[in-house]
């Protein structure tokens, strides 16, 4: 396992400014507001619930990586419970009010086995080390009960703007962008059993308003911006 961190993170020299780092030009025309790309996966994760049958609020969830716990603060009422992890203390001193503990460790989520329903990722392993991709997929299902699920959201490096938009983003100079093909391997490979993949982000926020179902329907395209690939846990 790698050791615990003893220096500031790359995201704790972020995190002060972690709001301006990710403006872009392009991302601001396409919404007016980070809170429209939060929402939109939020309406993901919860129609793959839908779809399923199944209430979310019902569920015990995670979110790994979950920086200054902007996913956690709008969803977590849509569930039993929510917890957090994140590398970055800097990042975490946002997430007042929220359960959330650091992760010392790339390779090692603290938390106990089995404590979870439901994990999130969320734009996480283009940030992470090749090798440590599948471990860290193996702690995800590690900390799963049994039919619990993890969905990895990733940028999808087959959009030309998405591309571009990370290529000039500073808190993404390191990045090392996901297919949705390698993410269903990494998580069939750590042990997962895939369920479903999603693209979403295709339109910008005033055409998705009138053309929602529109996108829904082409989410097997991959085409938008980013992507979701939900995994059981193969037991």
């Amino acid at each position: 396992m790698s050791e615990a961190h003893e220096k500031p993170t790359e995201f704790d020299l972020y995190a002060g400014e972690y709001d301006n780092l990710i403006r872009d030009p392009i991302r601001e025309r396409f919404a007016a507001s980070n809170r429209f790309f939060v929402e939109r996966k939020l309406q993901v994760i919860q129609g793959f619930y839908e779809s399923r049958k199944a209430d979310t609020r019902a569920l015990s969830w995670l979110d790994i990586g979950c920086g200054q716990g902007e996913l956690l603060k709008m969803g977590r009422s849509r569930f039993a419970s929510a917890a957090g992890c994140d590398p970055s203390a800097g990042m975490l001193q946002s997430c007042s009010g929220l359960e959330v503990r650091l992760q010392s460790s790339v390779e090692l989520l603290p938390f106990n086995e089995g404590s979870f329903d439901f994990i999130t990722a969320v734009c996480v392993y283009h940030h992470v080390p090749d090798e440590h991709r599948e471990t860290l997929c193996r702690e995800a299902f590690r900390l799963l009960r049994p039919r619990g699920v993890f969905c990895l959201i990733e940028h999808n490096p087959l959009n030309p703007v998405t591309r571009l938009i990370v290529s000039r983003t500073p808190v993404d100079a390191n990045a090392h962008l996901l297919t949705a093909r390698l993410s269903r391997r990494l998580m069939a490979g750590a042990g997962g059993r895939i369920l479903k993949t999603q693209y979403f982000l295709l339109f910008p926020e005033q055409i998705y308003r009138r053309l929602a179902r529109v996108e829904d329907w082409m989410g097997a395209v991959p085409a938008a911006g980013q992507y979701a690939v939900f995994a059981e846990r193969a037991d």
